[in-house]
């Protein structure tokens, strides 16, 4: 790789992640133990196919070659498409598969077309489809497999097998809305990408209609080729109207269908749905997002129940995972900003916290009974959850915890990698057959740590030897990313009275000696966290200041890992806390570290971050000498409801909320800017015009405010680029031209 620049070889391996397994489903099926997961060839390769590895032998096998199945790109249908947008998706081949219950049968959908893997023969078999197929779903005993196409949720039968083609019918289809497939925010915003989910007799659905008619139609062109069609996009923008989603019971066998009610007018959201073995089970919430209401379904009537709610006088925090049923014990995670000194996102068992303060819950993975009854020993758990979580003294590091909950009403919490030292840890659970296992399932954990760029995959499981002795069974799984070229050398401090967490980074050759220009580099803002004790986030930070720059992240109000108080600071005004946390940062880094430039500051930024990029110059022009702005809100009247106003309203009843947080006013002014003077900073803004998530509209309006204004800067428009940058040549020459442009503007 000598030979390609960084740029280029980030741009090329996606951002270093390809060839590293990934999507995995650890389980113990009829012929024992595995872990399904997906990988590429090859660090530069960005085709995945379907893998499975033996935690007993630890021998790994391809189990489906997505090359011998044809193109990826030939006829992904536009709700595929969109899902891949909203998950952040950059590969291509088999991007997502799903697995019945029992772990016979695997089916997922590559260039449209439907497939299917009987696990155990690792036969491969290509379906009839009603058209383009998308999310592919079997039903928990593997007869059935699930699929939207058209608008519409249709069924496969696999009478013969899972590794024989199936005939396919259509089971709900209406004109004018969708059946099956999750709705603009619920993908984006409230981290639900699906629209069906199986009962678990495998002979009903439970079905999203998604309603779309009365939400604004935008429409997204591609003005570098005027021949083509331009694309309608039903957006949400803050005050309008929400897509009308409400949820159905299929029969799979007639079609029937029985609505689930709930109280629609008051809890227009549908944030989460559990079937399976478990109640039919709800998660819904108002507009202004300040209650949550977990509901359970009557599979005949369709009547709800309300079983728990909580509520927050600012937000109630969506958490991946939750709610989830432990038997007949309901867990959710839930904000208590009275627990602890910054609040406390905690593990309630049926709306009892059963985690100590300080401990910041952020994924409930797992939960599970502990008992088999009345031959429990005296203490046995009777609840075992897993979960992901910050420690109070840490946000920068993410370790999986268990928590056995007893029936006198004690809990032990313990982390699984206690002693490790910092990291970042994922840990995915395994689960056995439904009629259980004679061994436990195994689980896989991905860990990044500070001072190794590439992440470690390992798969443990436990089982008895010949002589009954449990033994533990550990293999790592083979990662082929490259190995980049810059060594990230992050220097990670804790500074200011807020003690923000920060990272700086100095020249790779410094030598000591010589003023730095200071570069920021953040994001800023709400559910993304830049300061991590994990080396890969400091790649291209690394490289930025091998450029000759001192580079500067810092996650300040707002940013998760801290607790609910501390997320809350930007309640009703996204723009003073956390623009005041930049700028102290910078103050407290610069003291201890006086080579930092004061006199030459810079700030670059995508998405949330360009919007703080845009705010730094306009706001405090006499700190920031030049500002790159990619893909930034600048208007938060143009960005979607969910999103937009739980942090700051509704538009009609805050407007000062988004007239303090917005760049650009609805006449064009610039309200809370400040004049520049005569050596005014520079500005760059950037935007792909494809961005159905940000939309172009936010770069142009921003442009014209600072042109009515006097205010010089420049533009640069990515034809056909979304609010990803997936395009090799795109990400490369967008990395040089910013460091083109700052050593200018910093000169």
């Amino acid at each position: 790789m000598s030979e390609v620049s960084f740029p280029r070889q980030q741009a090329r391996t996606r951002r270093f992640t390809l060839g590293i397994p990934r999507a995995f489903t650890p389980l113990v099926g009829p012929d024992g133990p595995a872990v399904l997961f997906l990988r590429s060839d090859g660090g530069d390769d960005p085709v995945t196919h379907l893998w499975r590895h033996d935690p007993a032998t630890g021998r790994t096998d391809r189990l489906v070659d997505a090359r011998h199945l044809g193109p990826d790109d030939d006829a992904i249908p536009p709700e595929e498409r969109a899902r891949r947008e909203r998950a952040r998706e950059q590969a291509a081949g088999i991007v997502s598969y799903e697995v019945d219950a029992d772990g016979t049968v695997a089916a997922f959908a590559l260039g449209g077309r439907l497939h299917t893997v009987d696990l155990a023969t690792a036969a491969v078999a290509t379906h009839p489809t009603a058209g383009p197929a998308f999310d592919p779903r079997p039903s928990p005993d593997g007869r059935w497999i699930a699929y939207h196409a058209v608008d519409g949720l249709h069924v496969v039968a696999l009478e013969d097998g899972p590794g024989r083609p199936g005939r396919t019918r259509a089971l709900i289809v209406e004109d004018g809305v969708s059946w099956g497939r999750a709705e603009f925010i619920a993908a984006e915003e409230m981290g639900r990408d699906r629209g069906f989910w199986w009962s678990g007799a495998g002979d009903r659905l439970a079905v999203a209609r998604v309603d779309e008619r009365a939400v604004p139609a935008w429409t997204i062109a591609d003005p570098a080729n005027p021949a083509t069609p331009a694309t309608i996009h039903r957006y949400p923008a803050a005050g309008t109207r929400n897509a009308e989603v409400s949820l159905w019971l299929v029969d799979v066998a007639d079609g029937a269908r029985t609505e689930v009610v709930w109280d629609r007018d008051r809890d227009e959201y549908l944030a989460a749905v559990r079937w399976g073995d478990d109640p039919l089970t709800l998660l819904v919430q108002p507009r202004d997002q300040r209650t949550a209401r977990v509901l359970t379904a009557e599979a005949s009537s369709g009547r709800t129940t309300e079983v728990h709610a909580w509520r927050d006088e600012a937000w109630v925090e969506l958490v991946p995972g939750a709610p989830a049923w432990a038997g007949r014990r309901l867990l959710t995670v839930e904000d208590r900003p009275q627990l602890g000194d910054g609040g406390t996102r905690v593990l309630c068992l049926d709306g009892t916290p059963v985690t100590p303060a300080g401990l910041q819950v952020r994924e409930l993975l797992s939960a599970r009974t502990g008992t088999d009854g009345d031959g429990a020993a005296v203490g046995a758990p009777e609840v075992v959850v897993e979960v992901l979580a910050s420690p109070a003294d840490d946000p920068t590091r993410i370790d999986p915890y268990s928590i056995e909950v007893v029936g006198d009403g004690s809990v032990r919490v313990w982390s699984a990698t206690a002693g490790e030292g910092p990291g970042v840890r994922r840990r995915v659970p395994g689960r056995p057959t439904r009629g259980g296992a004679a061994t436990p399932p195994p689980w896989v954990e991905v860990t990044s740590v500070p001072d190794r760029p590439t992440p470690t995959v390992t798969v443990g499981w436990r089982a008895p030897d010949a002589d009954g002795a449990e033994r533990l069974h550990v293999h790592a799984l083979e990662v082929l990313a490259q190995r980049p070229q810059v060594v990230a050398r992050p220097r990670l401090l804790r500074v200011g009275d807020r003690q923000l967490a920060t990272a700086l980074l100095l020249p790779t050759d410094d030598d000591g000696r010589g003023r730095l220009p200071v570069l920021l580099d953040p994001y800023g803002g709400p559910h993304a966290q830049r300061v991590l004790a994990a080396n890969q986030a400091y790649l291209t930070p690394q490289w930025l200041a091998d450029q000759g720059f001192a580079v500067l992240i810092v996650d300040g109000r707002g940013t998760p890992g801290r607790g609910p108080r501390w997320e809350r600071a930007v309640h009703h005004d996204l723009a003073t806390p956390v623009l005041a946390d930049q700028l102290a940062a910078l103050q407290a880094v610069a003291a201890l570290e006086p080579r930092l430039d004061l006199e030459r500051v810079a700030i670059r930024g995508w998405s949330f971050g360009g919007y703080l990029a845009a705010l730094a110059v306009l706001r405090h022009p006499e700190v920031f000498r030049a500002a790159i702005a990619g893909a930034p809100v600048t208007d938060w009247r143009l960005y979607d409801t969910h999103y937009t106003e739980r942090y700051l309203g509704h538009p009609a009843e805050q407007p000062e909320a988004y007239r303090r947080s917005s760049l650009v006013d609805e006449r064009g002014h610039l309200p809370g800017a400040v004049a520049w003077g005569a050596a005014p900073p520079a500005l760059l803004l950037i935007h792909g015009l494809a961005d159905d998530n940000v939309v172009a509209a936010h770069t142009l309006r921003l442009s014209s405010a600072l042109l009515a204004d006097g205010r010089a800067h420049q533009v640069l428009p990515l034809s056909g680029v979304t609010h990803m940058t997936p395009q090799e040549v795109v990400a490369e020459r967008l990395l040089t031209s910013q460091v083109a442009f700052l050593r200018q503007a910093l000169a």
